[in-house]
């Protein structure tokens, strides 16, 4: 069993940065982000392979939004640009063990952008 703990969220305006964090108490193939703002289905924002670091975007996201690990700490980053009202939502970190399959949840942590 992973544990997940994201840290970070908060209310930032239209335009600023957030970078969130998701401390793992293990490692797994893979982590990622994902969101779900109210009344709508969670969605993929980003994804990393722990071993090489290749990454992955939903294209709502890319060139805002920046994926990273630290090996050392057995964390991952979401750092957020340039962000929109449109990406408030609550933000989950998640990890798998296969390509297909996402195995554990973080608690959330919400993130409000206002205009």
């Amino acid at each position: 069993q992973v544990q997940l703990v994201e840290t970070g969220g908060g209310l930032v305006q239209t335009g600023g940065s957030l970078r969130l964090s998701c401390a793992a108490s293990g490692r797994t193939f893979k982590m990622g982000w994902f969101r779900q703002a109210p009344e709508k289905e969670r969605e993929f924002v980003a994804a990393i392979k722990w071993s090489g670091g290749s990454t992955y975007y939903a294209d709502s996201v890319k060139g805002r939004f920046t994926i990273s690990r630290d090996n050392a700490k057995n964390t991952v980053y979401l750092q957020m640009n340039s962000l929109k009202a449109e990406d408030t939502a609550v933000y989950y970190c998640a990890g798998g063990w296969t390509t297909s399959m996402w195995d554990y949840w973080g608690q959330g942590t919400q993130v409000t952008v206002s205009s």
